[in-house]
């Protein structure tokens, strides 16, 4: 995970950070004893940068991290310009983007600051992370629509097959 982080850090971001699955995957890991850390389809490497919102610098971006690890699934989304995509108003920061992601257990992110010390962001705090709860943000539950998606994602993803100890709430 630190090889990661300093790859994604040797990109000089501005407020950038791994977020979601990276981080929730990991503690999910450990706190069900897993000997094996459980394969992640991505690693999300979100930044804010209102000055170039051109999706092309993101496809740049992981071509980068790719020539430095060419095995690690990247994504890079600039947060910046993510409101266009998801049809909502813009976001201040990627951490506010974090905190508007779909479950709690999700929006949160580490980075790497100059000494290269681990930072985690938790917007909405760990303590639905760390006591296996996986319930959608506030940000969700106030939109039917918004709702639907969490629904959406908690069949799609499946956790509770991989991370038997899952308590998942449905509104």
């Amino acid at each position: 995970m630190m090889e990661i982080l300093d790859s994604a850090k040797s990109l000089n971001l501005p407020d950038w950070w791994i977020c979601a699955g990276f981080v929730r995957t990991k503690v999910w890991d450990v706190l069900h004893n897993f000997n094996d850390r459980t394969p992640l389809l991505d690693i999300d490497v979100i930044y804010f940068d209102p000055a170039n919102i051109d999706e092309l610098e993101e496809k740049k971006l992981e071509q980068k991290l790719l020539d430095l690890r060419p095995n690690i699934p990247w994504s890079v989304k600039n947060e910046a310009r993510m409101h266009l995509r998801n049809k909502v108003p813009p976001y201040r920061s990627s951490i506010d983007a974090i905190s508007k992601f779909p479950e709690t257990a999700t929006a949160l992110g580490v980075k790497l600051d100059e000494g290269n010390n681990v930072i985690l962001t938790a917007p909405l705090g760990i303590s639905d992370l760390i006591n296996l709860e996986v319930k959608p943000t506030p940000y969700f539950t106030v939109a039917e629509e918004r709702m639907k998606i969490y629904g959406e994602r908690i069949k799609k993803k499946n956790w509770k097959s991989i991370w038997g100890n899952l308590k998942i709430y449905q509104e």
